[in-house]
């Protein structure tokens, strides 16, 4: 490599000719031609290059398309070497050649050793700058990320806190009706019923309970009619009695059987056990639901923070998927149509919780694309030897620049305090670093309305 060309480029001005040489010495001097690849997006920046002629084109993968976003045609135009400072540090796109040319390359612990041994104020201020970034980063990511925690336990709060005081009330309600129930036992025992007649007083409260369901129209005109009826007959309150004897199933030929079974003393004492059956019975149901809503919750939660499993284990993606759609429940109702359209898969090798991390953040950003409302469609498919996610919103489509910056670091176009805290370049590397998958935005409508966010995870890891 030629001194005289390095002194030549402005990048270099204020090296003396011993550190020019240094720097020949230490690099390599690499040639490439059109269509050439020599670094690539993602991938650690273990290398500083420097261009020396033609021209490299910095390409990113946006969706399925990559896009030129700028290009290094001036001699000193440099990119990568951030491992020098930055043992985290990835290149920010792929470099590709456009123009046949030349590069110098330098590994980037030699460029951190050149840097301290020609400017130690300089190797400092870089390395501190680069570690005062991560720690703004890790700093901000981790106080999102107890934002969203505190968001999340306050929806799952909610969701618990619906069907457990649907079930307390319940258990009052269930409490009444058993006294309610005990009493007209008492009563049918003082007017003297006879076995026979209780006999035929539960065959007919068992015959109810068979009726097909009315609709509420017709329950209306049935509640109506039984009341007069039991007016007719001088029932006490035959409006309140009418409304529990329909809802189980009871018509007015079924209380005239009963009114021949049990007489005109024993009437009323008679239907207020059967309506008091029927009630519990509903009741019951009711308390069941609930308590069922509550274990499908918890096992939700299980689900999604993976707490008694592997870490590296055989998933099945649509349960996390599902997991994470109970977690985000609170954010789906009211205007949220959530559509599912699960092929059946095989499992995948796969952190099960980290996955849980970008499906409940490519499902928080559909919902906020869309305002909450629209509709998000969550589809499954296998592709070959790929596992495909699509998840799809129906707002109003991310814009080309957006897109060619979404998975960026740092980068977000939400305010402060909203969000999962989980950037797409975290997701990304979930993705493709910790499972060697793929992530890509797809808009659909070309800026129009709605995008699709598609993950695709190999069926082996790699």
């Amino acid at each position: 490599m030629d001194v005289d060309e390095l002194r030549g480029i402005e990048l270099f001005t204020g090296l003396t000719d011993d550190q020019l040489a240094e720097l020949a010495a230490g690099g390599d001097e690499v040639p490439f031609e059109p269509g050439d690849v020599l670094f690539t997006e993602g991938d650690h920046a273990d290398a500083w290059w420097v261009l020396l002629s033609g021209s490299l084109d910095m390409v990113r993968q946006v969706g399925r398309e990559d896009v030129v976003v700028t290009r290094m045609d001036v001699p000193g135009r440099w990119a990568g070497g951030f491992r020098a400072w930055d043992d985290n540090g990835v290149y920010l796109a792929t470099g590709r050649g456009s123009v046949a040319g030349r590069v110098l390359r330098l590994d980037a612990p030699q460029l951190r050793e050149l840097v301290n041994h020609w400017f130690p104020l300089a190797g400092h201020l870089i390395g501190g700058l680069h570690r005062t970034g991560r720690s703004i980063e890790a700093t901000v990511r981790q106080r999102d990320a107890l934002v969203t925690l505190g968001t999340l336990a306050a929806g799952l709060a909610h969701e618990i806190n619906n069907p457990a005081a649907a079930a307390s009330r319940t258990v009052d309600d269930l409490g009444q009706c058993c006294d309610a129930l005990l009493e007209a036992l008492s009563r049918l025992a003082h007017d003297d019923v006879s076995a026979a007649q209780f006999s035929a007083l539960d065959a007919l409260r068992r015959e109810s309970s068979s009726a097909p369901p009315l609709d509420q129209l017709e329950l209306a005109d049935r509640e109506s009619e039984l009341a007069g009826w039991l007016e007719g007959r001088g029932v006490p309150d035959p409006w309140g009695l009418a409304s529990a004897l329909a809802a189980g199933g009871v018509d007015r030929s079924w209380c005239e059987r009963a009114h021949e079974a049990l007489g005109d003393e024993a009437l009323t004492p008679g239907l207020e056990w059967v309506s008091a059956t029927i009630a519990s019975k509903s009741l019951l149901t009711e308390l069941k639901d609930a308590v069922r809503r509550i274990s499908d919750l918890v096992a939700a939660v299980r689900s999604y923070s993976q707490l008694d499993r592997a870490s590296r284990q055989r998933v099945d993606v649509r349960e996390g998927l599902e997991s994470t759609l109970t977690m985000l429940g609170h954010k789906l109702r009211g205007g949220v149509t959530v559509v599912r359209e699960y092929d059946d898969l095989p499992q995948v090798d796969a952190y099960a919780g980290e996955l849980n991390q970008v499906w409940t953040n490519l499902v928080d950003n559909a919902v906020d694309a869309m305002d909450g409302q629209g509709t998000l469609t969550v589809r499954t498919r296998q592709d070959d030897d790929w596992v495909v996610v699509e998840i799809a919103d129906t707002g109003s489509g991310m814009p080309a620049e957006v897109a060619a910056r979404a998975f960026e670091p740092f980068f977000t176009t939400k305010d402060v305090g909203r969000g999962t805290g989980l950037g797409l370049d975290i997701a990304r590397r979930i993705v493709v670093e910790r499972h060697g998958g793929l992530i890509d935005i797809d808009d659909p409508a070309g800026g129009g309305s709605g995008t699709v966010m598609r993950v695709s995870l190999p069926l082996r890891a790699p």
